[in-house]
């Protein structure tokens, strides 16, 4: 574990690099042989809007990427945060109660939020108003949405006191995480239904992409879903009768550009209505 906390520690940026677009191959490769729905649209056209988004997500949190060396240093020096005010454990379990409660702070509590409050519902649209999900819609999130999960991200370290090996750990692992859980690959039932005890499967995170709530207003978690089910935000739903999207902004063509999506913040704002599909 030392070892891994060294490397993370130092991860060089081409490393991280490498993860992103290794991660998408890979999964774009299995999604050709495992698919859950069958490709009906052009999957290159598709992705170019979601590729546009991942790489301004990139580039905002290079940008801001300072404060979250100079917070996690300050926490470390000074001995601020959850992880200094508890007694000290043994370094694996440290990690691992950073990794969780990072996951907590810096992606359930953001997800929720933006569900709730009807501004950063109306940013976050960019991302549920894909009407193909894959492993490319796992970073396809507005400018504007990068910067509020950001500031959660950055208050997550701050109140917990993370190291910065225990952040680019979480990170890697949140990329690989979303990119496996929005791929469209169909894993037995069973085998979906393990995982998803502690971690998100795809077919749990599918459901939060359903077009009508109240499954568009479950499964927020990232990495791990025992938040969900803890919280009560955990729902199950039949993976068949999917429909990707949000019913108040049918137009997928329209949701396919670059142009339309930087200007969905600013539209009228509109909830999705409640699902008929009472018993999943």
């Amino acid at each position: 574990m030392e070892t891994i906390m060294n490397y993370f520690e130092t991860i060089p940026s081409l490393h991280r690099s490498i993860l992103l677009v290794g991660g998408l191959a890979f999964f774009w490769i299995i999604e050709g042989s495992f698919s859950l729905f069958q490709f009906t649209y052009n999957k290159w056209r598709h992705a170019l809007p979601n590729i546009f988004f991942t790489a301004t997500t990139v580039v905002i949190n290079f940008l801001l990427a300072f404060l979250l060396l100079k917070t996690s240093d300050w926490t470390v020096t000074t001995g601020f945060g959850i992880l200094s005010w508890i007694p000290e454990l043994p370094l694996w379990l440290e990690v691992s109660v950073g990794l969780l409660l990072m996951d907590l702070i810096g992606a359930y509590l953001p997800h929720w939020t933006e569900h709730r409050i009807k501004p950063l519902w109306m940013i976050h649209l960019v991302h549920h108003s894909d009407h193909h999900v894959d492993t490319t819609t796992a970073n396809r999130h507005h400018p504007l949405e990068s910067v509020v999960r950001f500031v959660f991200t950055l208050f997550g370290v701050f109140i917990i006191g993370a190291n910065i090996g225990i952040v680019m750990l979480y990170q890697s692992l949140s990329l690989i995480s979303t990119q496996f859980n929005h791929a469209n690959i169909k894993l037995p039932k069973k085998v979906d239904l393990l995982i998803s005890y502690l971690l998100v499967s795809p077919d749990m995170h599918k459901t939060h992409h359903h077009y009508r709530l109240p499954f568009t207003d479950s499964n927020f978690g990232n990495i791990f879903s025992i938040w969900d089910r803890l919280f009560g935000t955990y729902l199950p739903f039949d993976r068949e009768k999917l429909v990707y999207g949000v019913d108040v902004f049918h137009d997928e063509k329209a949701n396919g550009k670059i142009s339309t999506l930087i200007k969905q913040p600013f539209q009228p704002y509109s909830k999705p209505t409640l699902s008929p599909e009472t018993n999943p």
